[in-house]
This record gives structure tokens, sequence and C-alpha cells, in this order.
């Protein structure tokens, strides 16, 4: 019978161990013994505190999205207007336990899983539409609605596609270049559109909400 109070230990280490072996392989091809072991528990306490692998997969992607939205909720509090609120999003997403390459890897390990499992394909669907929705909220206090529609298309894909440069490995991009690429593609659409057009006044940015992941409460 597991020790009383060691759940929640356990169960950290498991989520560790699972993106560390993501991280590692590139993939989710390690089994759930192997995963248990280098946590330090057996496979039948990992299968008692989880079901299956996959649903310790879909939790490790959960922790690190409450991670993301946590850091988000927080750094959006210390901004004041809405493109100092950009700037924060964009920060969070590149942090440095976010953008480590092992937590890169396993990232694309798990976009990888999502072509099997609709379980993991809905958690980063969740993922995308919050960053989104974050960027968006900001952007239309700044532009029109159809350019802010744009740039935040071009933001994400500029964060996802850095994201996939740093899981190369061979090409690394820095934390701090990461973000001034982001930056300029915004600042450089927000400086076309005002080129060409009245800018839309700055009503108050739409409040930012944080969802919760399917399966919180």
């Amino acid at each position: 019978m597991p020790k009383v109070g060691m759940e929640p230990v356990r169960r950290k280490a498991l989520v560790d161990a699972t993106l560390r072996a993501a991280g590692d392989h590139g993939s989710f091809s390690v089994t759930m013994s192997e995963i248990a072991r280098h946590a330090g528990v057996s496979p039948a306490l990992a299968h008692h505190y989880f079901g299956s692998k996959e649903q310790l997969v879909i939790e490790t992607i959960r922790s690190l999205l409450r991670k993301l939205r946590t850091d988000a909720v927080a750094a959006l509090k210390e901004a004041a207007t809405p493109r100092e609120r950009l700037s924060a999003i964009i920060r969070v997403n590149f942090q440095a336990h976010q953008f480590a390459p092992e937590t890169v890897a396993a990232w694309l390990a798990f976009y990888t899983e999502a072509q099997r499992s609709e379980a993991v394909r809905r958690l980063l669907v969740v993922y995308a539409r919050r960053l989104n929705s974050n960027l968006l909220s900001n952007l239309r206090a700044l532009c029109p609605a159809d350019a802010a529609i744009r740039i935040a298309d071009g933001a994400a894909a500029m964060i996802d596609g850095l994201y996939l440069r740093q899981g190369l490995r061979s090409a690394p991009v820095s934390i701090e270049s990461s973000i001034r690429l982001t930056e300029s593609l915004v600042d450089a659409q927000l400086a076309a559109v005002a080129a060409t057009g009245p800018v839309a006044g700055s009503p108050a940015p739409v409040a930012l909400r944080q969802p919760p992941l399917p399966g919180d409460r």
C-alpha cells in the first residue's frame, strides 16, 4: 500500500521522469516500467497512480500547461498597457524552464503523440487557442480587428517556429534572440498598420481569461 502523504511526491517524480524520457528519446517509445524505474518507484505504483502510460503522458503535458498558465497570469498582472502585456506573453513563452532543449524536445514529442492520441491533441489545441486569445485580446486595443487577427496568427506561428528550430539542436536560438525576433515581428506589423490607415483607439482590452485545462477543476 502506498505510504500516506507520498502520492504527490511520487506523482511529480513520474511526471518529471516522463518529461526527461520524452526529451532524451524524442518520443514516448519508453515503457511505463522504464519511466517508473527512473522515477524511483515500482511499475505497479506507476499504474496505480496513472492507470496507463497515455494517462501519464497527458498529465505531463497538463503540468507544463498549468505552469505556463500560472506564469502568464503573474506576468500579465505586472504589465500596465496592452503593448506591455504583449511583451509579457512573448517572454513567458520563452522562459528558461520552457525553452530548455530537453523541454522543447518533449514538446515536439507531444506533437508527435497528438497524431495518434485524441486526448493529447485536445490539450495542445487548448494551448494554441490560449496563446492566440492572449495575443489577440491585447492587439485589438492597438489596431483594427482584422489586423489584430493577422498579427496574432503571425506571432503565434513565430513562437511555434522558434520552438521547432530549438528542437533541431543543430541550430539552437537563444532566449533573448527568440524574444527579439518575435517582438520585431509584432512591432513591424503594428507599424505597417499605422502607416496604412488610422489606428484603432485604445479601448480597454478584453479581460484575459485563462480557462482550465480539460479535466482540471
